[in-house]
Order: C-alpha cells, then structure tokens, then sequence
C-alpha cells in the first residue's frame, strides 16, 4: 500500500529532485559542474529526467568533443524545432549554441553551456528524447532472447482465430460484441507461462535453428508477438459490409454477390493493401525517433508490468504519499478495482456514464437540453460522466500527449460557437432539425428513408427523389463536415510546412535503397536514435517485400472489379490507392506524433461519389481502397513501432502480421456465408437480435453519397456548398500559424498550439459531444503537467500501467456484463437508467418543431 509519509527524501529522487542529487558533473577543464548551472538545470528539468538516466548520459558525455555535439544538436535543432513533444526551452539552448561562433573559437568562455549541451546530446543518444517512451520502452536489447517460437506462434495464431471468430460473428448484433485488444494481451501472459512451465524442452533444428517446444521462460517479445497477431485483423473486412448490401432483398438484391470466390477476392485484396503502404513509409512514420506512437506506450506498459522486475523500490508520489507497489501489482489492483467499477456506468447504474444532470431540472426544455445534454445536445456540462469508457471516447488522457488532448478541446469548444450559430440562426432549417446527430433528415423533419428514392434495381429513381425531399443535416454535422474538409487541407500544409525535410529525407532514401538490405537507410534515419542502432542487429525486411505485397493485392482487387458484375472500374482500385499515397505521411507523421488519427472516410465518400455516376457499390469501393488502406497502414505501422520498441527482428514481425490476417479473412468469409443464409437476418424480426445497425448506416451512406452522391449535396445551387470553405480555411488556418510562429519562434503558448488538432476538434460532433471530450482534459492536466513535472520516478512507473489496467479492466468487464446479462435478456429497469432517456435526451428536440405534414424547404424540383 502507498505510505502516506513525507520520508519521501529516502526514495529516488522524482525530476524536480534530480537536479538536487548527485553525480558531480564536470566541465572540459575538469572543475566541477555547480549545481546553479542555469543552462544544465533548465535541459535536466524540461528533459524530465531521471537519476538513472542522468548517471548513463553522464559517461557518456565524457567521450564526445565539441565538434560532435555541434553535428548531433545541428540534427536535433532539424528536427525537433517545431515538435510539440519537445520542450521548447531546450530548443532555445540549442539555438543558442548553434549561433554562437564565440562557442568554437573560445570554448573555454562558454564551459557551462558546452557541459550542458553535451549531456543533452547523451541523454538523445543515449535513450529517447521524450519521458513516455523512457518511462515504458527499455533501450536495451537482448537478442538472445527468442521472439518467433512454436509457443509464440500457437498462441498468436489461436488468440487471431479467436478475435476473428467472436468479433466477426457478433458484428450485425444489437449491440454488437466486440473483445478489445487488451483481453488476448491479458490472457497470453497466464497461458504462455503455463505452456513454459508444463511443456517438455521437445524440438528440431531447422537450418541451424533449433525450435523447441519450450525455449525457456515466456518472455517479453514472444509476448508482444502474440499481441500482435492477435489484433492484426481482429475486425471484419470492410469489403464485408458491401456484401451485405449487395446480396439482401431489402437493399441491393445482387443475388451473384453470394458467391465465395467474389468475398474472398475483395476480401483477401483490401486485407494485404494496407501492409504495402505500411512497410514503404516506414522510414517516414516508424523509424524516426519523434514518431513516438503513444498508442502503443499503454500496450508496452501492460507488456512490462507483467516482464519487468521492479522491485518495491519505493517512488515519492502525490499528497505526500510513498508507493512502494511493482507494476504488476499496481496493475492487478487497478484492473479487478475497474472491472468492479465498471458495472454501474455500463449497466447497474446508467445515469453515471451520462450525467446529464442539469438537464434533469428540466427534461422537456428544448434549449437546456440541446446545450448540455450528453445523448441528444452538446453536452457543455462540468461534470458530464463518471465513466472511462466515455472519457476516453475520442482521447486516452493518461498516453495521449497533453498537448493533444488541450488542441482538440480548444477545437471542439470553439466550434461549439459554430454550431450553436447555425441552429439559432436556422440556417438551412437546422432548427427544425435536432442540433447534434448523425443521420440524415428531410423537409417535414423526419429521418431520411433513402428506400423512397430508389428503384427496383437500388439505382436513384429522379422522379421518386424529386418529388420526395433532399438529404439535410443537423448543425452539429454541418460543423463536422467544414472541419473535415479543412483537416485534410491542413494535414497537406502542416506536413510540408514543418515535415519537408523528413519527408524528402524519406523519399531519397527510399529511391536509393529500393531493392537493397536498407541498412544505409535505416543508419540515415536512426544515427541519433537508439531503438534504431539496436535493431541494427537484425535483417530488415527489403522494400520489395511489401511492394510485392502492394502490387499483387491491388491486382487482385482490379481483376475482382473486372469479373464479377459490380458495374464499378478497376480504376477505382487506382484512384483509391493514390489518395492514400498523398495522404498516409501527412496523416502518419501526424498520427505517430500526437496520438490523433485524421480519417479519410469523408474525403473518399466525397470522390468517390463524385466519380461513380450514382453506383453506390462503386463509391463503397473507392471508400474501401481511399480510406481503408490508409486507416490500415497507419494500424500496421503502429505494430511496427510496436516490435520496433521491444525489438523483434523486422522480418520476424512482416511474418506475424501477414498469415493471422490471411488465416483471419478465411474465418469472417466463412462467418459471413453463414450469417447472410440466416433466415430475415438484418431486419427487426431477425434470431440473435442480427439487426444490422452498422450495416444499415453502411446502406444509407452508400446512397446518399453514391446514388444521390455530392453534387447534390455540395455542389452549385446544393444546400450546403458553403462547406466547401473548409477547404481553404484549412490552408489559411496553418498558414497563420507557421508565419506567426517564425514571428514569434520563442513564444510558448504558439509553439503549444497544433492547428490540424484544432481544426480536428470539429470532427468532435455528431454523435459526440463535449461529454466525451472535456473529462479528457482536467484529468491530462494532473497527469502530464503536474504528475509528470513533480513525481517524475512515480509517473514513470505507474501512468501507462494504470491506462492499460483501465482499459483492460473495462474490457473483459463489458464482455462478462454482457453475457451474463444483456445477452440473456437481462434488463435492470429502474430510475437511475431511465433517466437518460427523460424528456428530450430520450428523443432529440428540435428548435422549432414543424406540423405534421408540413416541410420547412420545398422538394428538390421546387415545389412545396
């Protein structure tokens, strides 16, 4: 148990403590280094560095000369002077150092300063620049541990064939299951041990490599080896949704779309596209050091909590308080704490998860509710949840950097203006309309039944449609929309504006070790990064591999174009595929540095519907190819960052990810065969409750944006071609921000401000709200800057083992939850859960209601 004792001098010193503990530094001329050093307090502190780290970069820093630290600070100033991870005080000590020729002609002037910069430059090279890598990533390697065993590869393979199984089967439920990727985590580390502790030391040598059936201890990378081909295709194919709708009656009724071969095809294709894109720009999102990759830091930390030998050494922590726990303890008394926990948000006591209580005083008040309700409203309530699942909605607090987390509130609050603008104002009968959902409406006020404009065939029917009513959204999505619009313009800008360099860094070397080892492409990228120099050990994978990987899926997904009837171009295949290539760096470097993934589904329903003639299938597909391989690449490539950090042999990885996935696609085919001979399966009277909501939201966006597709909705003369602007508000918008930075390039609050993050918190809307975004940020702030700044030793040992155990304990929580209860029937009916639904968060309320019967915009062809 944490002491509640101020005794805390006697554990190692948190980072405001390091600076006040020995070692003695020293300057060139051998006297000693003070402790009043402004320059070397200030890289200490901003560095967040530990004692231990401050002991190895000490003797380290003793071999470099002057000449050294100019060219690795040179390269570090390059890189990380517009990085928001990096503490802009050292930046400006870089700089310094940089531009003062004084420094090389009068070395001895300038001791202190020399002393400081050469213990940066060993703390960089030494160890990763940042403290959330440290402080769960170990920079050591052993490579005699064994990563690709016949333990390792059971398992993984059984947890792949488990997840696709229980995920895939469940999908078209209401509510769906699905196992996160925390339980097969959780579950390998009990099993393996077992299989270590039980199994014979049974093998065979195979090409000078002996394979046993129990090589030792289950060890740190066989355990992350099975994490990874346990969630490398844990969902159903995209592809799969487009079949539902192809092949049932009561949307497209292409009964051709039954044949397996076809599921397979498309399947097998979109599966491998994404693993190309993710190996080629790996030198761009995975390799550098300043991709971090938060994500992957809670899966690290669980990895370590359950490897590592930490002892009882105790940490000082908040209130006073002394924590003597190993992080497997903390870990194991956190998760049953939430799995406990869990049950009354998720289902004893539902008012907990949405507490919207000031819209309680007033359940039928339309205004009231619309601002601070959690389900139907905006949710601008202090105190909106007291549920994790929710909090962490879009943003995990305690792994996503802070900056992050404060971007995307600020974002999401400032456009809260916008919407609250809109529907006041009416514009574009908003207010007859509910102020934040998702679905799409028409002229009387009623959800849009897109069954209404179509003919027998599933094509648009002109006639039906103008005589019925356009498509029209709610204010919240209208703001959502122009955000869209303006992240994918921003994501461009940013990316050349502060990754040129990177990124044709990148490409060079790409061109001139395309068919070699890319050893010399990985010395380029990881001379200063340590996690590089010891993968150096292992053979990397050829970039060949994965453009082999990316031509021969690509083909397969033209030719399954081309021979079955599905009335869309293998060109789509093409066009899709290269509006991932213009956006997977910008969006990856994006992504691996903040935590905040930018989706390209809008962008690829706008094309796509733009140039498929009203074939819903066809812009389904170029969706799939535009916005799927890009989404999976980046998936991908945080599993390589993954093996990168433990550092399991490059080619050892390539492996793990391609046959789970191919084995994977095999089981959601066969499950779909299965599922789509259901007798009325996806309608209300359907066994197991299979309703298929997602495929009925896959059925209604396939029309509106393929049959009745974007010209109508934002072209000339359309309701709604103002959003367009977003686009150029984008450019401006990081245009403003770069030039007033190089204005202004010491000034903190700019260089805190992301502006692709705070266009990005206008994505936050329909259905989210402020509800799951504001509870982010208090809960950020303790952590990363007050946590973090004064108990450094105690962050560092338990923040990302608590976001693992939360996570964990939420998941296997809501899968016994559900179960034993929802599954079965079970219902729990009493105040404290229907008290989410009162008044108008139970049906969303309009501003200004209309008459039964009566439009508030005439039909498309102009009359009322």
């Amino acid at each position: 148990m944490p002491n509640n004792s101020k005794k805390g001098a006697q554990s190692p010193a948190s980072s405001g403590d390091v600076l006040a503990e020995k070692p003695q530094l020293t300057h060139e001329d051998g006297q000693p280094l003070a402790q009043t050093d402004t320059q070397a307090r200030v890289i200490m502190k901003d560095l967040n560095v530990t004692e231990d780290d401050l002991l190895e970069a000490k003797e380290l820093a003793a071999t470099y000369s002057l000449d050294e630290v100019k060219r690795l600070m040179t390269h570090v100033y390059k890189i990380h002077r517009r990085d928001p991870n990096f503490p802009a005080s050292v930046i400006d000590m870089i700089d310094e150092f940089l531009t003062d020729d004084d420094i090389l002609k009068n070395p001895a002037r300038h001791a202190a300063l020399i002393a400081a910069m050469k213990i940066q430059t060993a703390l960089l090279t030494a160890n990763s620049p940042y403290a959330e890598v440290r402080a769960v990533v170990d920079h050591h390697d052993d490579p005699g541990l064994p990563a690709s065993t016949i333990r390792s590869w059971s398992l993984g393979l059984l947890f792949a064939c488990l997840m696709a199984f229980i995920n895939g089967f469940f999908e078209p439920r209401f509510p769906a299951i699905s196992v996160a990727n925390t339980v097969p985590q959780l579950l390998a580390y009990p099993v393996g041990t077992f299989m270590a502790r039980v199994l014979p030391d049974w093998g065979l040598t195979v090409w000078g490599v002996r394979h046993s059936l129990n090589p030792g201890p289950f060890n740190k990378k066989e355990h992350i080896l099975v994490s990874i081909m346990s969630f490398a295709y844990d969902t159903a194919p995209y592809t799969n949704q487009i079949v539902w709708i192809q092949t049932l009656p009561q949307y497209f009724d292409q009964g051709w779309a039954y044949d397996v071969g076809y599921q397979l095809s498309v399947a097998l294709s979109t599966a491998f596209i994404g693993y190309g894109f993710a190996g080629i720009t790996r030198r761009f999102i995975v390799w550098p050091s300043h991709c971090i990759w938060p994500n992957s830091l809670a899966t690290i930390a669980l990895n370590s909590a359950f490897h590592s030998n930490d002892g009882t050494q105790p940490v000082p922590g908040p209130f006073n308080t002394t924590w003597a726990w190993s992080r497997i303890k903390f870990f194991l008394v956190v998760f049953f704490a939430m799995f406990i926990y869990f049950w009354l948000p998720n289902t004893l006591f539902g008012a907990l998860s949405s507490f919207s209580w000031i819209s309680w005083i007033a359940p039928t008040n339309r205004i009231l509710t619309a601002i601070v309700g959690s389900q139907t409203g905006l949710g601008l309530n202090p105190l909106p949840t007291f549920d994790w699942n929710t909090i962490t909605a879009y943003l995990d607090p305690l792994y996503i950097p802070a900056f992050t987390t404060f971007n995307f509130f600020a974002g999401t609050f400032t456009s809260m203006f916008m919407v609250l603008g809109i529907w006041f104002s009416n514009a574009y009968g908003s207010g007859h309309l509910p102020i934040n959902s998702n679905l799409p409406w028409d002229r009387f006020g009623e959800r849009y039944n897109v069954t209404r404009v179509l003919d027998e065939h599933g094509a648009l029917d002109v006639a039906k449609y103008e005589t019925y009513s356009k498509p029209y959204l709610s204010a919240g999505k209208m703001v959502q929309y122009f955000c869209f619009f303006a992240v994918y313009s921003a994501s461009i800008t940013y990316a050349i504006l502060q990754h040129r360099s990177e990124i044709w860094a990148g490409m060079s070397s790409a061109f001139r070790n395309m068919f070699k080892s890319n050893a010399a492409a990985r010395e380029e990228v990881g001379f200063l990064d340590v996690h590089m120099r010891e993968m150096s050990k292992y053979r990397e994978v050829p970039d060949w591999w994965y453009i082999v990987v990316l031509v021969l899926s690509a083909a397969l997904g033209m030719v399954s174009m081309a021979v079955w009837p599905t009335g869309t171009s293998p060109a789509v295949v093409v066009f899709g595929i290269l509006m991932c290539a213009i956006f997977v760096v910008p969006i990856g470097i994006m992504y691996s540095m903040t935590g905040y993934q930018v989706t390209l589904n809008v962008m690829a329903e706008f094309i796509g519907g733009a140039v498929s003639n009203g074939n819903a299938v066809s812009m389904a597909y170029f969706k799939t190819y535009g916005y799927l391989t890009c989404a999976q690449a980046l998936t991908l490539a945080q599993d390589l960052k993954l093996g990168h950090y433990v550092k399991i042999p490059p080619r050892i990885i390539f492996w793990a990810q391609l046959v789970p996935t191919f084995i994977s696609t095999f089981i959601f085919v066969g499950l779909l065969q299965y599922q789509l001979h259901i007798d009325k399966i996806c309608t209300r009277a359907a066994p197991f409750r299979f309703i298929c909501p997602a495929q009925n939201s896959f059925f209604t966006a396939a029309v509106l944006w393929g049959t009745v597709g974007p010209a109508r909705q934002f072209g000339a003369g359309s309701p709604y071609w103002t959003l367009l602007i977003g686009f150029p508000v984008g450019v401006v918008t990081v245009l403003v921000f770069w030039g007033l930075g190089r204005r202004f390039p010491k000034n903190l609050a700019l260089r805190s401000v992301h502006p692709v993050l705070l266009l990005a918190g206008g994505i936050g809307w329909a259905p989210y709200n402020m509800t799951h975004i504001w509870p982010a940020v208090p809960i950020a702030a303790f952590s990363w800057l007050f946590v973090r700044s004064n108990y450094l030793a105690f962050w560092s040992k338990y923040n990302y083992v608590l976001s693992a155990a939360f996570a964990a304990g939420v998941a296997l929580s809501a899968v016994v939850q559900f179960f034993g209860l929802a599954f079965t029937g079970v219902e729990i009916t009493w105040w404290g859960n229907s008290v989410v639904g009162l008044g108008c968060e139970g049906i969303a309320c309009p501003l200004l209601p209309l008459p039964k019967g009566q439009g508030f915009a005439p039909k498309p062809n102009g009359q009322y």
